[in-house]
């Protein structure tokens, strides 16, 4: 069956907890990033906020991105590695629950990944993410059969950091190119782009089709302080860039033509999953019949309703239409 977009990345539990300032500064960890965490450390912080409400959803950034466009109506699958214990349980279940197919082995042992996601009063959002047997995601895990029915492969950059799952992303590119598949990638952070900057402008300038990023990741990427300057650099060796700008909307460029995109005016509750979600309304545009343009401003909606409301899921979708009226 044709699909849209097969995704891959890092299967994880988001446990989305709004906290104060206080909270977040026992806890020791740099505000507005993603850091990783080591069984110890991400139990240290699961007690701390144990008697917070929480909001507990399927997660990682690719699964975000990916249940997005089923959101949307697209045809989705996912390749990402839970295990066999009550969080993976749940990870699989609402997956498919929401649409999408995954069709991974689960690992035989060692806990599924999750990533606790604080939440301050100024919309901004801690990660702290325990990989689990995300990490252990191995080439062999790509399902040939169903890569090669999809429009677009889309990998989450956070796999280039671990071994295996690496290897699983290369795999994924490598059976792209077999079978005439286009790729996205998404720089998913601006530490990860000041790491591996080398690493990803050889993949733009090889295999990548659309290259996804926030401002930030743009200028470091290209060591520029301007972020226009900053994509017009990373297009000409991509042929597709969008460049988030957080309230200010976007930057879409396609075939040598910068393509603007307004942002929408909400009041930001929590940040987390906007890019994902700009890229899955960006994606869903493009295979499904629309121009650049007007797959920028579903992104733009998309990533804007989803900071209007607590967690990295719709809940109020957007529908059939709203996307034709946009």
């Amino acid at each position: 069956m044709k699909i849209n977009v097969y995704g891959v990345g890092n299967a994880l539990v988001d446990l989305q907890v709004q906290v104060s300032d206080e909270i977040l500064a026992r806890t020791g960890f740099e505000k507005g990033i993603m850091t990783l965490v080591d069984d110890d450390q991400q139990r240290e912080v699961l007690e701390e906020i144990s008697q917070l409400p929480r909001n507990q959803c399927s997660g990682g950034s690719a699964a975000n991105t990916i249940v997005g466009i089923a959101d949307l109506g697209g045809s989705v699958a996912y390749c990402g590695k839970v295990s066999r214990d009550s969080m993976g349980d749940f990870f699989l279940a609402e997956m498919r629950g929401l649409g999408v197919s995954v069709d991974v082995a689960a690992a035989g042992e060692g806990p599924t990944g999750t990533c606790a996601v604080l939440i301050t009063p100024d919309a901004q959002r801690t990660m702290l993410t325990n990989l689990g047997v995300s990490a252990t995601l191995t080439p062999e895990d790509i399902d040939e059969q169903q890569l090669r029915q999809a429009d677009y492969v889309y990998i989450e950059g956070y796999l280039l950091t671990g071994e295996t799952t690496r290897a699983a992303a290369y795999r994924a590119m490598e059976l792209a190119g077999e079978h005439g598949v286009r790729v996205a990638l998404t720089a998913s952070d601006p530490f990860l782009v000041n790491i591996i900057r080398d690493e990803i402008w050889q993949l733009i300038e090889g295999p990548v089709d659309m290259f996804f990023c926030n401002e930030e990741e743009a200028m470091g990427l290209t060591e520029s302080d301007n972020a226009a300057d900053s994509i017009q650099a990373i297009h000409q060796h991509v042929g597709n860039v969008a460049v988030t700008l957080g309230a200010n909307g976007s930057m879409i460029m396609h075939q040598g033509e910068l393509i603007p995109v307004a942002g929408v005016e909400v009041e930001a509750v929590d940040t987390t999953g906007a890019g994902d979600m700009y890229a899955g309304g960006l994606l869903y545009g493009v295979t499904n019949g629309m121009d650049w343009k007007q797959a920028g401003r579903l992104a733009s909606h998309c990533a804007a309703r989803v900071v209007s409301q607590l967690g990295a899921r719709l809940t109020e979708k957007i529908t059939p239409e709203e996307i034709e009226a946009l």
